[in-house]
């Protein structure tokens, strides 16, 4: 049996869809920068970011092992929405989506030595109106404070909160995850 792959990523959602999946892994993360050039395609930024974790930890891996990092954004219009710096930024995060059309996009990046697949997953999320009392009552409870966009689909938010998606659930999750296992069997995992 081949070694599992490496996940470079501590998000608690993408272990739980590989282990869902039933693709064998193993963490390994190291603190990178979310940072990415001015001007940069909206839909390359999450890739650019993933790809960096990825050669975070390629050092430190048998040039063998595919290494899995992936990063999401959520985008409102042109604008980037990334995590909430405390509990006023999520609720006026939420306030800017409540009502709206949004795109949540995931950048995967798989490398094995000099070998790199990458691509993003683009998912369109439509948010009924919600009023800041129930944004508040969701951030004091769910604390959503690690999230691009500042909420998890899988939580209450996104049970009521949710009017339609058009695309892959799993990748507002963090992961679009069935086509990470076709690019895995791509690359002979």
């Amino acid at each position: 049996m081949s070694q599992p792959i490496v996940l470079a990523s501590g998000s608690p959602r993408r272990k739980q869809l590989l282990e869902w999946a039933e693709v064998s892994f193993e963490v390994l993360v190291r603190e990178t920068a979310e940072s990415f050039p001015p001007g940069m395609d909206v839909a390359e930024v999450p890739v650019h970011i993933a790809r960096n974790k990825a050669l975070a930890v390629s050092g430190l891996v048998d040039a063998g092992r595919v290494i899995l990092a992936a990063d999401t954004v959520v985008v409102l219009g042109e604008e980037i929405i990334g995590k909430p710096r405390d509990r006023e930024d999520a609720v006026k995060i939420l306030s800017k989506l409540s009502g709206q059309r949004h795109e949540v996009i995931t950048g995967v990046v798989m490398i094995r030595g000099e070998e790199e697949v990458a691509f993003y997953d683009r998912t369109s999320v439509w948010f009924h109106e919600m009023g800041r009392e129930e944004l508040e009552r969701y951030v004091d409870r769910y604390r959503p404070y690690d999230k691009a966009g500042a909420y998890a689909i899988q939580e209450w938010i996104g049970v009521v909160g949710i009017k339609g998606i058009e695309g892959d659930f799993y990748n507002v999750m963090g992961l679009p995850v069935s086509r990470v296992v076709r690019a895995l069997r791509g690359m002979g995992v």
